[in-house]
């Protein structure tokens, strides 16, 4: 099974900037539907950011203006450059593909069948 392999979390102070990367060739190379999504401890995961097969992308309210997502089809690597970071930014962060090409975002997480295993983000104050 093709494999979601995130990095680029870390720990920064509040205002920084972090570039997360998620490794997917095939959902990259064929543009597949995907999002990134978080998670902080004891809240539900939420969509961040998703991208569909015509690139067209929605954010999340809370992050619009700073977070920004990208696809590197030479890498076969999604991005999620996130800048003015806040403490309420911080959590697991996860990329996700949906099952197969399909119009339209999506930031219900329902709606992703592939899964990576997360990269830790810490914003400090």
């Amino acid at each position: 099974q093709e494999q979601l392999v995130e990095s680029g979390g870390g720990s920064v102070q509040a205002g920084g900037s972090l570039r997360l990367s998620c490794a997917a060739s095939r959902f990259i190379r064929d543009d597949y539907p995907m999002a990134w999504f978080r998670q902080a401890p004891g809240k539900q995961r939420e969509g961040v950011v998703a991208i569909d097969t015509e690139g067209r992308t929605t954010y999340a309210d809370s992050v619009k203006g700073r977070f920004s997502i990208s696809r590197d089809k030479a890498k076969v690597t999604l991005y999620l450059d996130m800048d003015s970071l806040k403490v309420e930014d911080a959590g697991m962060y996860y990329c996700a593909a949906r099952r197969r090409l399909i119009s339209g975002t999506s930031l219900n997480s329902n709606d992703y069948a592939y899964w990576g295993q997360g990269t830790q983000v810490t914003v400090s104050s």
